[in-house]
């Protein structure tokens, strides 16, 4: 391997699965190779849903074997989750999983003493059950010296050492995104002692070194740095967008779509609040605006529902079934727990008075419109509350793959799609530790370096945007 040619290992946990993926980055090329992939099963215990996170722990060590010598390791997973460990710095159970039942009317109970308007305008987060903010209300904390989110637990079992990376605990419902500090009034009127969060850090500092122990077990040669990253693995997939200028919208899909823009500054305004958008923090100073739709979940849990069939076959299958006959709100709360998932989708067709979808190919249908009008909506939406138009819409992450809600995306939107990379969260990782040693310049510099190496695919919008119009209206009830 060339001299200028470096490799990092990027940790990347999603919600169903975790990866190690390796970057090899030169001045002129980026390469990013699979070495391990993982399930991440979470488990059901009496006291409620829980990540396996020793299993987790062990797929990452098991990676970083596979992945041979690096020259640095960046971890991203998922937002809001977190370990709380002793005063000997021992982990003290397992950490719950956002989709546990714990944190049901908790928002209320935060609501009296901080109004919602209050609180949004404070911290620029949308509203969700599962925040941060509300798992700490709901949550005793006996014994709790120290809280790590789900990055930062893993690097301090790595390295030894404790920090709480920005773009992650941005997410939290603790931070101020106009300072991009804590937000000590929120904290202080909810009793929430922010000592117990290790102290911030940037993407791109320094989060130590693999201990002796992890050396030994991975069979790597130290000193091997750990940098920290867009640890939010939505920041790193947004900064893996492969756009140039700024009139662009991306979607992040997955078990999740996170839709929205890049902004420069936070957008703090009621009406924003009541359109359930969020200000997460971005690389060098941008601000994530965005809305959360249940994504490709409802997919997920159908598939595992009919015993997980042929994917490839039921989408060529979806793709014949008439379009929009019935659609539904892909960003309903009533979607987020797993179980049932097509009869719930059936009912809620129903209740509204549209055509039950009954057999694979007709709910799976229902569910890429459905996704495809929530797109549209937080386009469209986002547009409008930050004065911000846009002329393409970016896909990326693992929906990607999907090619008919790419084209339904580009015809609900009227605009073209931008499809790629798949692996966005992984190559945003990636781009941070080659940004720490020089090889990728600022976040442009990054995206045309991804531009001119990763394959795209475009998807020009067919057809007009009116029946989208109307689906839309009829979901609303109008």
């Amino acid at each position: 391997m060339s001299a200028s040619v470096k490799s990092y290992a990027a940790v990347d946990l999603g919600a169903s699965s975790g990866r190690v993926m390796v970057g090899r980055v030169g001045p002129d090329s980026l390469e990013l190779t699979e070495a391990h992939r993982f399930a991440n099963r979470p488990v059901r215990i009496p006291e409620g849903l829980r990540w396996d996170i020793l299993s987790l722990y062990g797929g990452v060590l098991d990676g970083l074997r596979a992945a041979g010598q690096v020259d640095s390791v960046g971890i991203d997973s998922w937002a809001v989750d977190y370990g709380l460990l002793d005063a000997d710095g021992a982990l003290l159970g397992n950490p719950v999983h956002y989709r546990d039942s714990r944190t049901e009317g908790v928002a209320q109970k935060v609501w009296a003493t901080v109004p919602a308007p209050e609180l949004y305008a404070a911290t620029g987060l949308q509203y969700a059950p599962f925040n941060t903010l509300y798992q700490l209300v709901a949550d005793q904390l006996l014994g709790a010296e120290r809280l790590l989110l789900i990055p930062d637990l893993l690097t301090y079992w790595l390295t030894g050492e404790q920090g709480t990376e920005l773009t992650n605990a941005s997410t939290t419902q603790l931070i101020d995104p106009r300072t991009r500090e804590w937000s000590y009034d929120i904290a202080e009127r909810l009793g929430i002692g922010l000592e117990l969060f290790a102290p911030l850090r940037q993407p791109g500092d320094p989060a130590g070194l693999l201990r002796p122990e992890v050396l030994e077990e991975t069979g790597l040669a130290g000193p091997v740095p750990v940098t920290a990253v867009g640890s939010h693995d939505t920041a790193s997939a947004v900064a893996a967008v492969p756009a140039s200028g700024e009139r662009f919208a991306y979607i992040c899909t997955g078990t999740w779509s996170l839709a929205g823009l890049e902004l420069n500054a936070p957008v703090l305004t009621e009406e924003s609040r009541a359109a359930n958008f969020t200000n997460e923090l971005g690389l060098d100073g941008t601000v994530r605006y965005l809305r959360n739709i249940m994504g490709l979940w409802l997919l997920q849990e159908c598939l595992r529902a009919w015993g997980d069939p042929d994917l490839g076959e039921l989408l060529l299958d979806a793709a014949k079934a008439p379009a929009l006959r019935s659609v539904v709100d892909a960003g309903d709360a009533a979607f987020l727990a797993p179980g049932r998932m097509p009869e719930r989708i059936a009912e809620a067709c129903r209740a509204s008075g549209q055509p039950v979808p009954v057999s694979p190919a007709e709910i799976t249908r229902c569910i890429l419109d459905s996704l495809a009008l929530a797109h549209r909506r937080a386009v469209q939406d986002a547009q409008r509350l930050a004065d911000h138009p846009v002329d393409v819409v970016h896909v990326v992450g693992g929906g990607t793959r999907n090619a008919l809600l790419c084209q339904l995306t580009a015809d609900a939107c009227g605009l073209p799609v931008v499809a790629g990379p798949t692996e966005a969260a992984a190559l945003g990782n990636v781009l941070v530790q080659a940004r720490t040693h020089g090889l990728v310049g600022d976040l442009a510099g990054g995206r045309e370096l991804l531009t001119r190496t990763q394959p795209l695919t475009r998807y020009e919008p067919q057809g007009d945007t009116s029946r989208w119009h109307e689906a839309q209206a009829r979901l609303a009830g109008k």
